[in-house]
C-alpha cells in the first residue's frame, strides 16, 4: 500500500488502478487490491465503473462511494451474480465490522441466479457477517432472477437510505438475529422486502429465525401499468422433519440428516421446478455441495440443526403504501416451487408483530395484513386504512392447528364510505380474539364486515354495529 496512504488514514482505490477508463477486469482487479487493504476505502473521482466480476469484502472494511459514482456491470467474461460479496460467505465464516456507503450499482442486464453460493442471489450480498452497515445504496435496475440486497446469517445489520427500483426483491433477508431497516424507497415488481425465514431452496443459502428488528419510514411506490405481484413485506415461515427412508418429497423439502439440514433441488434446466415428487432410499451425509441420490439432488444447506423457521419480534413503524397490493403476508408457500411446511413437522408460529402509523394510500382491496401461518398476536395502531382489512386464509389439512390469534386493533383511522371486509377467515377451527378501541371512523355509511367462517371469534369492538 503506498505510504502516503497509511499516514492519511484511507485506501484510494484510484491509486489501484480502479477507473471510468478501465475494462470491466481490470477494475475487479484493483478494487479487490485495494479492499483487501482493510480500514476506510475510497472511491472518490464520478463516473461510470464498468465491473466484469464480483469483489469480495472482508472485515473491519468500509468501501465508501462519493457523489456521481455508479459501478456498472459488464459481461466480459461471462454472467456473474454479484458486486459485492464477503470473502466468509464462501467457507460459511463469520465476517465482521463492514460499512458500505453510497454505492449505486447498474445491473444492466447482467443476471445470473446464484454462482458462489447456492440459494445467494443479491446484487449486493452477504452471507455470515457480523456488524453490517449499508449506507445510501441505490440500484434503479433490478432484474428477474437476482435480488438487489440480499444478506442471510446475521448478527446486526443496518440498511439506512436505499432506493430500490426493477423486477424482483428489493431486501431479501434470510435468517439472523437485531437488525433495522429505515429510510427506504421501493418500486419493485416483485417484493419491497422479503422476511424469509424460510424459502425456495434456490433463494436462501440457510433457513431459520428472523427475529428482534425494526422497518421504519418506507415508502412502496406504484409501478404503473404492471400487473400486481408479491407484497410490500412477505414474512415466510417453515418447518421440516428427519429424513426417513420412503419419505415422498418434492422439490424444495428439506430434512435433518446427520447432523445437517439437506434440501431437495428439483429445478429442470429451464429454471423451473419439475412437477411430481421422489421418494428417498438412501440417507445424505455429505458435508457440502450437492449429491445426487436415488434421483434426488440434495443441497447441504446447513450445519446446525433446528426444526421450525420464523419471525418474531418485528416492529413496522411509519410505512406509506401506494401499491395496491397486500401489504403484509405472514405467510406459508404451498407449490411446487416450495411447500413451507412438511406433513408431521413441529408448527412454527410466528410471533408479536407490530405494524405502527401504516398509511394505506391506494383504493386496492387486496388485505392489508394476510395470515395463513399460525402467529400469537399483532398489533396494527395508528394506521390509516382504505378498503383492505385482515384475512386468515388455509388449505385444508395442510397444517393440523392453526392456533390462536389475538389481534389488537386501536388507535386507527378508517377511510371506507360503505361495508368494509374489515376480517375474513377461511381456516376451520381457527381461533381469533379481537380487540378494537379509539379508533376514528371518517364516515357514518362505513360498517365493518367480519366473515367468520367455520372459526372461533371473540370479539370486542368499539365498532358500531359489527
Amino acid at each position: 500500500m503506498p505510504l502516503q496512504a497509511k499516514e492519511r488514514g484511507f485506501t484510494d482505490a484510484a491509486e489501484f488502478g480502479f477507473s471510468p477508463n478501465a475494462t470491466g477486469m481490470e477494475n475487479v482487479k484493483a478494487l479487490q487490491k485495494a479492499v483487501d487493504q482493510k480500514g476506510t476505502i475510497i472511491v472518490s473521482k464520478p463516473g461510470i465503473y464498468k465491473v466484469a466480476g464480483t469483489t469480495y469484502i472482508g472485515s473491519n472494511t468500509t468501501l465508501d462511494f462519493g457523489n456521481g459514482v455508479i459501478l456498472q456491470k459488464v459481461d466480459e467474461v461471462g454472467l456473474f451474480t454479484h458486486v459485492l460479496l464477503n470473502k466468509g460467505a464462501l467457507t460459511r465464516t463469520w465476517d465482521e465490522h463492514i460499512t458500505v456507503k453510497g454505492l449505486h450499482i447498474s445491473v444492466n442486464n447482467v443476471v445470473k441466479r446464484y454462482n458462489e453460493v447456492f440459494g445467494l442471489r443479491g446484487q449486493l450480498a452477504f452471507f455470515y457477517v457480523k456488524d453490517l452497515r449499508i449506507e445510501g445504496f441505490r440500484c434503479n435496475d433490478i432484474k428477474g432472477v437476482q435480488f438487489s440486497i440480499h444478506v442471510c446469517t446475521f448478527e446486526d445489520l443496518v440498511i439506512e437510505d436505499t432506493i430500490l427500483e426493477g423486477e424482483k426483491d428489493g431486501i431479501h433477508l434470510g435468517r439472523g438475529n437485531r437488525f433495522r431497516i429505515s429510510n427506504a424507497t421501493f418500486k419493485t415488481l416483485d417484493d419491497a422486502l422479503a422476511l424469509n425465514a424460510h424459502d425456495y431452496a434456490n433463494s436462501n443459502p440457510e433457513v431459520g429465525w428472523i427475529e428482534n428488528g425494526v422497518i421504519e419510514n418506507c415508502h412502496d411506490l406504484n409501478l404503473e401499468n404492471q400487473q400486481i405481484i408479491g407484497f410490500f413485506c412477505r414474512i415466510l415461515a417453515g418447518g421440516w422433519i428427519d429424513w426417513e427412508k420412503g419419505m415422498e418429497l418434492q422439490n424444495a423439502d428439506a430434512v435433518v440428516s446427520n447432523g445437517r439440514i439437506y434440501r431437495v433441488d428439483g429445478l429442470g434446466d429451464d429454471g423451473n421446478p419439475i412437477k411430481g415428487t421422489w421418494t428417498t432410499k438412501t440417507r445424505p451425509t455429505h458435508e457440502e455441495g450437492t449429491v445426487v441420490l436415488d434421483g434426488i439432488k440434495w443441497v447441504m444447506m446447513q450445519n446446525d440443526v433446528q426444526y421450525t423457521a420464523g419471525v418474531r419480534n418485528v416492529v413496522f413503524r411509519n410505512i406509506f403504501l401506494e401499491k395496491p397490493r397486500s401489504s403484509f403476508s405472514i405467510h406459508f408457500d404451498n407449490s411446487s416451487w416450495s411447500r413451507s411446511y412438511y406433513p408431521g413437522a413441529d408448527i412454527p408460529q410466528q410471533e408479536k408483530l407490530l405494524f405502527d402509523n401504516v398509511r394505506v394510500m391506494h383504493d386496492g382491496e387486496l388485505p392489508f395484513v394476510n395470515v395463513s401461518t399460525p402467529v400469537d398476536v399483532f398489533t396494527i395502531t395508528n394506521c390509516s386504512l382504505r378498503n383492505s382489512g385482515i384475512l386468515f386464509r388455509g388449505k385444508k389439512g395442510y397444517v393440523p392447528d392453526y392456533g390462536k390469534t389475538q389481534i389488537n386493533f386501536y388507535g386507527n383511522i378508517l377511510n371506507k364510505e360503505g361495508e368494509m371486509n374489515f376480517l375474513e377467515n377461511t381456516i376451520p377451527g381457527k381461533e381469533i380474539i379481537l380487540k378494537t378501541s379509539n379508533n376514528i371512523i371518517l364516515s357514518d355509511k362505513f360498517r365493518a364486515v367480519i366473515k367468520k367462517g367455520e372459526g372461533k371469534f371473540t370479539i370486542d369492538s368499539d365498532f358500531m354495529g359489527m
